[in-house]
Order: structure tokens, then sequence, then C-alpha cells
């Protein structure tokens, strides 16, 4: 048996491709109150803290808003700790794009100190924005719920011909 596993995306672009792909994704998904997703990478060189921005329109059958997310993809084989971020100050990160939150998408899990430096970033701003952090097994989770069989077959290669072999899709 084979297992969907992040291993089978090889560096850490096509890991922020996959993660583009998946906010993509979201806009063509039946059931919720998105309207729109934009999607913008921030492409080769320096990013200061930002892999990507996506901006959601969202109607809560009132009035149509924007929510807007900084997300930093981290693919190391290590779990995450707070100074593989340490050089971002995230606050104004937010502030300079008028984002709601920080996403940070890892391969691994972040460490408990990581995720007590998010849970005070976020009470210390009296829960204004967001700072959340999704291990690789979370985003796995997601990615198999959410996700297209076009992404399982462009990232996933191994996995997805596993899948057809064994009539997975069907089931």
């Amino acid at each position: 048996m084979i297992k969907f596993d992040l291993n089978e995306i090889s560096d850490h672009k096509k890991f922020e491709d996959l993660t583009v792909s998946y906010f993509e994704d979201l806009k063509f998904e039946k059931g919720h109150n998105i309207i729109d997703v934009e999607v913008k990478p921030t492409g080769v060189g320096t990013d200061g803290g930002r892999d990507i921005l996506v901006t959601f329109k969202v109607s809560d059958s009132i009035v149509t808003f924007e929510r807007r997310w900084v997300i930093q993809c981290k693919f190391h084989n290590s779990d995450i700790s707070t100074d593989k971020i340490s050089d971002i100050n995230i606050p104004t990160l937010l502030s300079s794009y008028m984002a709601s939150g920080y996403l940070l998408v890892c391969k691994q899990k972040p460490t408990s100190k990581l995720t007590e430096h998010f849970e005070k970033l976020e009470s210390n701003n009296g829960l204004k924005q967001k700072y959340i952090v999704w291990s690789g097994e979370q985003f796995k989770r997601l990615i198999l719920v959410k996700s297209k069989k076009e992404i399982l077959q462009q990232y996933f290669p191994e996995y997805f011909n596993y899948c057809i072999t064994n009539k997975l899709f069907d089931k």
C-alpha cells in the first residue's frame, strides 16, 4: 500500500506551488460563503515572510467583504521552531498587507514554543488578527478532503497512480 506522503514533493518551490493550488481550488468548492479567491505568490527571491498572499471575497448574505491572509511555507524535514521565523516581524507584515491573519504551512510539525508564540501574538492584538500553523499532517488531510484529483495527479503522482490502479477514487 502506498501512503499519501509529502515526501513526494521534491523541494520548497513545489511545496509553495502545492499550497497555491490548494487555495486556488477553494474558489470552486461548493457549500461555503467564499465568492472568489485571489492567490498571489511572491515569486523568486527574498520574500520577507510572505510566500503567498490570499484574498478571499466572502458574503455573509448581507454584505460582501474581503479577508486577506499572508501565507508562509516551510519545507523542512525537521519540526519548525521560532528560530525559523525569528527574522520576520509578523504583526508589521500583516499591517503592511492589511491582512486578517498569518498562516504558516509546514511540511513537519510546529514546536510547542512556536505554537505558544503564535498564541501570544494573537492574544496581544486583541484577537483582531489570527496566527495559525498547519502541520504537514493537517495540510495533507485538507488536501485529501478539499482538493480535486488534478492536484493529487500533479503533486503526488505515485499516490495518484496507486489510487487509480486500486480504483480508490470510485469508492
